[in-house]
């Protein structure tokens, strides 16, 4: 039987890079308080090949002047307001200047699928930055006033800071989410269909599973009637639904079930031998002996010995929801 093109198509070949928000400093621009910088090699060298980032500095845009004053995250007691002022003269407040210019770019950077934040800052960090009393004591954290703002009016936006970005996990969540974002955006961009959403579910419908089974369940629900409803509150039901699944880290208990899954469309297909070693290898990264790449590369190899017979397993997403060659899959 003659060999189809492989299911590993690279992301990166795709036209167009995806618009992504980042915080000015991570891309090495001169932008902080001291006037230096907090370059991400990671971001400017390696995901600069499939993100067109979008440069935003908060502090810069509201007036900061560079070098500045720093500011800090401050509150009168434990359970005050957290406002943003200045580290040596309190009475510098900047805290309504970087909530309205963060409304004022969420209405305006409609086109970004994620964005990457500086970590600990008290206007970009979005975990944990820290707090203080007015005694200058530390007293907990909270989020930066520009980022907090910046993502309660784009709730459903993948959002990370770049020192999180170390984390493998945390990394192939968020690419994950990114281009599911981005994904979503060109089919809303093309004209929702209520054929085009069952469409866009079959093809995520497994990448579900690996997140979320509650939500893998209630999508599937959400889309069972289509008839006379109104296709576009579904869709924004649906996209809702779909990117609070994939915010959900994917265990690799859920991982071995969506594989088993999968497996189950080679059933016809392939040999016994090849079923045991098949099985054998999902079993092998269930303990944790093999990284997650290993029976993912396996199975499609065998789906591309049957591309008519395992078409639909062959749309996944799930197989490939990033960049190939960045190799995400390979610590997982």
């Amino acid at each position: 039987m003659a060999r189809a093109n492989p299911v590993n198509i690279r992301r990166s070949d795709m036209p167009g890079r995806i618009p992504v928000g980042i915080s000015s400093c991570l891309l090495g621009e001169a932008v902080r308080f001291n006037g230096s910088h907090k370059r991400s090699r990671f971001c400017t060298d390696t995901l600069s090949h499939y993100f067109d980032f979008v440069s935003l500095c908060p502090e810069v845009a509201i007036g900061l002047g560079t070098p500045r004053q720093p500011i800090r995250l401050a509150s009168d007691k434990p359970d005050g307001e957290v406002r943003a002022i200045g580290t040596v003269d309190a009475s510098i407040d900047v805290t309504d200047a970087l909530a309205d210019y963060a409304r004022q770019q969420a209405q305006q950077q409609t086109s970004l699928c994620g964005y990457i934040f500086m970590q600990k800052s008290p206007s970009c960090g979005v975990f944990g930055v820290k707090r203080y009393l007015a005694n200058g004591h530390p007293e907990g954290t909270a989020p930066g006033i520009y980022a907090d703002t910046f993502c309660k009016a784009n709730p459903l936006l993948p959002v990370e800071e770049a020192g999180r970005l170390n984390d493998a996990a945390l990394l192939e969540n968020f690419m994950t989410r990114v281009f599911a974002y981005h994904d979503w955006q060109q089919f809303k961009a093309a004209g929702i269909t209520a054929n085009g959403l069952v469409a866009f579910h079959s093809r995520y419908k497994y990448l579900v599973m690996a997140h979320d089974l509650v939500a893998y369940k209630n999508l599937g629900r959400i889309l069972a009637d289509l008839s006379g409803a109104d296709t576009n509150v579904i869709a924004d039901e649906y996209f809702a639904g779909l990117m609070q699944a994939l915010k959900n880290p994917a265990s690799r208990k859920m991982h071995t079930n969506t594989l088993m899954h999968l497996q189950g469309y080679l059933k016809h297909l392939i040999t016994d031998v090849d079923k045991k070693e098949l099985t054998e290898v999902i079993h092998q990264y269930r303990e944790g002996v093999i990284p997650l790449v290993v029976p993912l590369t396996l199975l499609k190899h065998h789906f591309n010995h049957y591309p008519d017979a395992s078409a639909y397993a062959r749309q996944q997403v799930y197989l490939n929801p990033h960049p190939y060659e960045l190799g995400l899959r390979n610590s997982l």
